[in-house]
């Protein structure tokens, strides 16, 4: 067994290559192998949101406040909202983020493949952004 406890990890920033805007991101595991499995919890504040990206065994978002947008390649954005959990497959290119007048939380779980977890790719534009 083994407890994390609260404080004991610290919280980081969004970095430019992957975010637009102010993120903060909370580690919260990282099970030891020969799991695979991690998760953080990732703040955004309106406006901000991920670049476009995939992750290799796709990733699971339970929105935990506020509220957010979601985008797959192709279809059209959807709003989540607190309570909501969010799946996409893998290898599906996507964004998420909080709206442009409110900030989301949500915990992102995700597990790696040969080391990756995710594959970042370009920012969203404004024109993708927006609803």
């Amino acid at each position: 067994m083994q407890i994390t406890r609260v404080g004991t990890q610290s919280s980081i920033k969004g970095p430019a290559d992957w975010f637009t805007g102010a993120v903060r991101i909370d580690p919260l595991f990282h099970a030891p192998e020969p799991a695979l499995v991690q998760g953080a919890s990732v703040t955004f504040e309106p406006g901000a949101r991920t670049a476009w990206h995939t992750h290799p065994l796709g990733q699971t978002l339970i929105v935990t406040a506020g509220c957010g947008w979601v985008q797959r390649e192709g279809a059209p954005v959807e709003e989540i909202h607190a309570g909501d959990v969010v799946w996409f497959s893998p290898g599906e290119k996507h964004w998420h983020g909080a709206t442009a007048t409110t900030g989301m939380t949500h915990i992102a779980i995700q597990e790696q493949q040969n080391g990756k977890v995710v594959d970042w790719m370009e920012q969203v534009t404004a024109k993708d952004y927006g609803k």
